[in-house]
């Protein structure tokens, strides 16, 4: 009787025949290693951060006089409210750990490359989304480094010509930060941003499966129908999907259980990290949750240095690195533009790091410091040193750029394998 329901729902839904295209048979690379675990550690993420802000929202009230407040009823007096609240906030954080290691691997194995532009571009979509989201969410405790933190935000759109004083009152829905604000944060943050997120991902993961996994070695797995010997075809079960559109060189496994399994250990690692944040150190030293934030939002104090959540700091470094406040904004937006122009900008042929010049892995090792380097500079205040070197790493940010187009189209590569080797 079993098997005749699901027999009857496969004939009108078939959700096992997608479950096994895009999961269960799905042609994965058999050389994926540590770098490749953090696109499903990524959706875990996104799954508790839906599921414990619509448990947080039950208790959550979205005004000016009841926000903080009502945060301090969930931490102190909701059952288990406050392992919620912690979930949440050690959840966003670590969501951008794992969007960024995701995205370095990507420029790592070079998996922005052709045919997988479209694929970088939706990952690019999907972490503009997610900076939105964690700015209207920062917003929502309403307390002093929330309120502080979007009045400096919100203030550079007013640097924008002609529009940029009506696009600033548009945002704020008042002349000052209120409870106009935050309700419409509240509804960008809960309602129409996450919707935005999940079909995102989801066109994310429909382009990736149309071109197929990269490696780290970075060889095609897919080649034209009838292009191989039989005897080089995929033994294993891999959806006629794949197999009807190409050949498929014996060099995948099918994603369950092969790379489940090594994810599923990437998991538990990540788990117990999360664990340790949450139990012992939700705060972080206060780059996760900053002290000002225990105090209620008071527009008439100043909290003797405003800065914004440590993942946006990178960019609020460039900003600040830039003595004028347009071109400070042009500079801020054009770091993340130069990112998603990345399938443009490198020139070479080969895509992993593997088997590129010296050059490039320098070129890229440097991006990497400086990156994290404008991250611990968009903590501090802005002092002449801090500046400078803001001033110097913000050079650097953007010369990874115009050195890479540079080199990457006569650059010295390394033979490429015919085959992928464990």
């Amino acid at each position: 009787m079993w098997k005749n329901l699901l027999d009857w729902i496969e004939y009108r839904i078939p959700m096992m025949r997608v479950a096994n295209m895009h999961a269960l048979q799905y042609p994965a690379p058999k050389n994926m290693n540590f770098w490749y675990v953090f696109g499903f550690i990524a959706t875990v993420v996104l799954v508790n951060q839906i599921v414990t802000g619509i448990w947080l929202t039950m208790n959550y009230v979205p005004s000016a006089e009841g926000a903080f407040a009502s945060v301090e009823y969930i931490m102190r007096d909701v059952d288990y409210g406050w392992i919620l609240r912690y979930m949440h906030s050690t959840g966003a954080s670590a969501f951008f750990v794992v969007v960024y290691l995701h995205m370095f691997r990507g420029m790592m194995y070079g998996s922005y490359q052709k045919p997988r532009e479209l694929l970088w571009l939706f990952g690019m979509f999907i972490y503009l989304a997610l900076m939105a989201e964690a700015f209207m969410g920062y917003l929502l405790p309403w307390g002093q480094m929330s309120y502080w933190g979007a009045q400096v935000i919100i203030s550079l759109f007013g640097a924008i010509p002609v529009i940029g004083d009506d696009l600033t009152l548009w945002i704020r829905g008042d002349y000052v930060i209120s409870g106009a604000t935050l309700n419409r944060f509240f509804a960008l943050h809960v309602i129409a941003l996450p919707l935005v997120i999940v079909i995102l991902v989801f066109l994310h993961i429909v382009a990736l499966h149309e071109v197929g996994s990269n490696n780290p070695q970075g060889i095609n797995i897919k080649h034209p129908k009838g292009s191989l010997k039989e005897e080089e075809k995929t033994k294993y079960q891999i959806h006629e999907y794949y197999t009807d559109k190409y050949d498929i060189i014996d060099d995948v496994v099918p994603f369950f259980p092969h790379i489940v399994l090594k994810d599923l250990v990437a998991f538990t690692v990540f788990c117990a990290a999360c664990a340790y944040v949450i139990f012992f150190n939700p705060e972080m030293g206060g780059l996760f949750i900053e002290p000002p934030n225990f105090e209620p939002a008071n527009p008439l104090k100043t909290p003797e240095h405003i800065a914004p959540v440590w993942y946006f700091t990178p960019f609020y470094a460039i900003l600040r690195a830039v003595p004028d406040k347009l071109l400070g904004v042009i500079a801020m937006f054009g770091a993340i533009a130069m990112l998603a122009a990345l399938p443009w900008v490198d020139r070479c042929k080969v895509r992993s790091i593997k088997y590129r010049s010296g050059l490039h892995k320098l070129n890229l090792t440097v991006f990497a410091i400086v990156f994290v380097l404008l991250g611990w500079l968009g903590l501090k205040p802005a002092t002449p040193t801090f500046t400078l070197m803001s001033q110097i790493s913000t050079l650097l940010y953007f010369g990874f750029f115009g050195f890479l187009w540079l080199y990457s189209k006569n650059e010295k590569t390394k033979p490429l394998p015919a085959r992928i080797s464990k």
